[in-house]
């Protein structure tokens, strides 16, 4: 695209948040006949400026609803290409060199990958209002993603946990564990992601003194190491594979491994469990006292980006606390962006804090930068255990 004055972006944004917050007070405002007298203004501005966005994404994270409100107050059609691992963020940006996309959305601990296959560019942090995120989490993208200018912007974090049917099971923190999934208690009934799985499994393990492995920071030490850890977890799983009722790999089979395949217990993400109760189902969600596995989504631009100025207004435009409050609420996960959490409703607040009770977020287990060897021992961990 034609290189357009560096400010564009930045005045976009601006203007796409406040015809934001004006398109809210018109939802209110329609029925006092204020709607037409609003609307012109709201016009005028939505309308400014007009191009796209394209991202390669984690669609759960990007709510419909904010979409077209970015894009009714930019002009600026957003179009998403949803992946459900970061493996596949991975195979695509490579197999393209991010051609088609101008922004993807990696997890933090995977800054290594991305910049072995050299398919990004730094932002320019002259255009991207640094002061708007909390600082801790803006300390965990910048720590691993500046290696010759800052690479990732935090968007989203979670954890995966405990989840089960309140009908079924009435869990306190004191019970919630890991090893409840491989229970006989709920033989049969359980539902996890095999890689993911494995990592909760050994720190349950670990914290049983069945197998000490550091909260397994020792199987980030070398592949030797790994293995052994590994090998030993794996033969505790297979053993109890039986436990196992469905592996999800998305939200959409989270929510069906509940709703629909029989499951009753589950280790999975907090956002889909956390919709579903928010839906008035049965349905709860804890960090364990081996810690939430904790990640967090971010934002990257893709070197091949040819929407440049459309892209600093959407990082504008989800900076906003009042925006980054409502796709909070939406997607049902938590907001690194400062004040963002004033603009959610009291049921997600609750939700948080019984989500994470007591000293839950104290025992948080932040998922590290991983060595390039290991990822591909997790999988291949995780490909024996699925077809065990």
């Amino acid at each position: 695209m034609t290189k357009k004055d560096s400010s564009n972006g930045t005045a976009l944004a601006g203007s796409a948040a406040k015809a934001f917050t004006r398109r809210s007070l018109l939802r209110g405002a329609t029925s006092l006949g204020l709607g037409a007298a609003l609307a012109p203004l709201y016009v005028k501005r939505a309308f400014a400026n007009s191009g796209e966005l394209n991202i390669l994404c984690w669609s759960a994270e990007l709510p419909e609803e904010v979409m077209t409100a970015f894009t009714e107050a930019t002009g600026i059609t957003v179009n998403k290409t949803p992946f459900s691992s970061n493996e596949e963020a991975i195979n695509k940006m490579q197999a393209t060199f991010g051609e088609g996309f101008d922004l993807v959305m990696p997890s933090v601990n995977r800054a290594s990958e991305f910049q072995y296959i050299e398919v990004l560019q730094p932002f320019d942090e002259a255009r991207v209002n640094l002061d708007a995120y909390q600082p801790g989490l803006l300390k965990a993208s910048s720590d691993s993603w500046s290696w010759d200018g800052l690479y990732h912007l935090p968007h989203m974090w979670g954890a995966e946990g405990l989840s089960w049917d309140n009908s079924v099971a009435d869990l306190s923190y004191a019970d919630a564990s890991y090893g409840l999934v491989w229970s006989d208690e709920y033989s049969g009934r359980a539902q996890v992601r095999p890689t993911s799985a494995l990592l909760g499994l050994g720190l349950f393990l670990d914290a049983s003194g069945q197998l000490p492995s550091n909260r397994m920071m020792d199987a980030y030490k070398d592949p030797e190491t790994m293995r052994k850890i590994y090998e030993e977890i794996l033969a505790y799983a297979v053993a109890r594979k039986g436990n196992i009722k469905q592996f999800w790999d998305s939200t959409d089979t989270i929510r069906a491994g509940f709703s629909e395949n029989g499951c009753v217990i589950g280790q999975t993400w907090d956002g889909p469990v956390k919709q579903m109760a928010k839906q008035g189902q049965p349905m709860s969600f804890m960090a364990p006292q081996e810690g939430g596995l904790t990640w967090m989504d971010g934002f990257a631009m893709s070197a091949a980006a040819r929407n440049v100025d459309e892209v600093y207004a959407f990082l504008g435009f989800t900076q906003n606390p009042e925006i980054a409050g409502r796709i909070a609420e939406l997607a049902s996960y938590n907001s690194p962006v400062k004040g963002a959490a004033e603009f959610t409703p009291e049921i997600d607040r609750e939700l948080f804090d019984k989500a994470y009770p007591e000293d839950a977020l104290d025992k948080l287990w932040w998922y590290p930068a991983s060595p390039e060897w290991f990822n591909p021992i997790r999988n291949e961990y995780a490909e024996k255990f699925r077809v065990a």
